[in-house]
């Protein structure tokens, strides 16, 4: 897999991985999150999950979702329809 830079406290996840994900051109991922129709939540792990990230996107009906180490290293990333339960939960 590939990385996700850090930001300070945050991180930065490329158009080009959200637009794989979503299915969209990298432009309209952009577009999506200016607009808000794409959002984004950051949970940080804890106890056993300590030193993981959880990076969830939501919008166009799907869900993607990366978690990812201290450094940004995509650990494992999963993508699915909007209400179904997640495969892979921090």
């Amino acid at each position: 897999m590939t990385r996700i830079e850090r930001d300070g406290a945050g991180f930065v996840v490329s158009a080009a991985l959200l637009a794989e994900a979503f299915k969209m051109t990298e432009e309209d991922v952009r577009l999506a999150m200016r607009e808000g129709t794409i959002t984004s939540r950051c949970e940080a792990g804890d106890g056993a999950d300590a030193g993981r990230w959880r990076l969830t996107f939501r919008g166009a009906g799907r869900v993607c979702r990366f978690t990812v180490d201290a450094s940004g290293a995509i650990l494992s990333k999963s993508t699915f329809p909007a209400g179904a339960k997640p495969r892979n939960p921090l």
